[in-house]
């Protein structure tokens, strides 16, 4: 397995900073989340997020991102970009940056479920990725599509059953450890099964589900908050494992929205933790 970063994640820093400190830490790549974002007085993971590159003008930064990504040693694990399905104009841009800079891979958004008009939704976005699958042929690239809460892609299976049939060259299905807590749990490996060829990438982050104050009558409410690898609900050591027995050596890319840590400890750490837990996968495995 290699293991990246993605830049979302990373919000203090500027591209420079980040593939300087990442790779200083002996990461293997870096995936940088393109956007047109949200101004912020101060750096947050969805707005004023200083390692995030511009969807506006995109093209003319793709020399910069592909200097200092190339200039520190790190590798693509694939761009994290944010164009819905059904903007094609947008997706086709993406995809010809990402086979300009040599990224092999990049994220489609997926819209949420209109409910009532589910069918109606899933066919035209059926449509939508047969031809960004044409397109993604076209540009020798591939094309993600996240298992996310709030999509239409929550789980595996709806994945499997939106794309089965294109070509898992070009279409794929990122595998998200920590969105899957929150919505689309399926047992690990009947999830790698059910995807099959599809699984293409795999993303991994932390949630806990927080208890509010108990209402008079003693209900409880409860929400779904970021965490750290090891304070979550998901068993990032049991996820890895599941994913060496079924054979899968690609990127895993880390995303952690928790604060506990500073940003550089935080991303230290993770590294350290998550390849322990794939060596000891890997020795069980022998």
């Amino acid at each position: 397995m290699k293991f990246s970063v993605f830049t979302a994640s990373t919000p203090q820093w500027s591209p420079t900073e980040a593939v300087t400190r990442l790779a200083a830490q002996g990461w293997d790549g870096i995936e940088w989340r393109v956007t047109d974002q949200v101004a912020s007085e101060e750096p947050g993971f969805w707005a004023g997020n200083r390692a995030t590159w511009p969807l506006t003008g995109l093209e003319s930064n793709l020399d910069e991102i592909a200097r200092i990504t190339v200039g520190s040693g790190l590798a693509y694990s694939g761009i994290g970009g944010y164009a819905g399905c059904a903007d094609h104009d947008n997706v086709e841009r993406m995809l010809a940056a990402t086979a300009k800079l040599g990224a092999e891979r990049v994220r489609v958004a997926m819209p949420g479920p209109q409910l009532g008009a589910y069918r109606t939704q899933f066919a035209s976005v059926r449509a939508d990725l047969e031809w960004i699958a044409d397109r993604a042929a076209a540009h020798g690239v591939q094309a993600l599509i996240e298992l996310h809460h709030g999509s239409v892609t929550s789980s595996a299976s709806a994945a499997f059953r939106l794309i089965d049939g294109l070509d898992p060259a070009h279409v794929g299905v990122i595998h998200d450890l920590g969105n899957l807590v929150i919505e689309g749990q399926e047992e690990h490996s009947a999830a790698f099964e059910i995807l099959g060829p599809y699984l293409a990438h795999v993303h991994v982050k932390n949630v806990a589900w927080v208890p509010s104050a108990p209402a008079e009558d003693g209900t409880v409410d409860w929400h779904a908050d970021w965490a750290t690898l090891r304070g979550g609900q998901a068993d990032v050591d049991a996820y890895l494992a599941a994913l060496v027995r079924h054979g899968y050596d690609g990127w895993v890319t880390l995303e952690d929205f928790s604060t506990e840590l500073p940003l550089e400890e935080r991303t230290r750490d993770n590294l350290a933790y998550v390849r322990a837990a794939y060596q000891r996968a890997v020795t069980t495995q022998q």
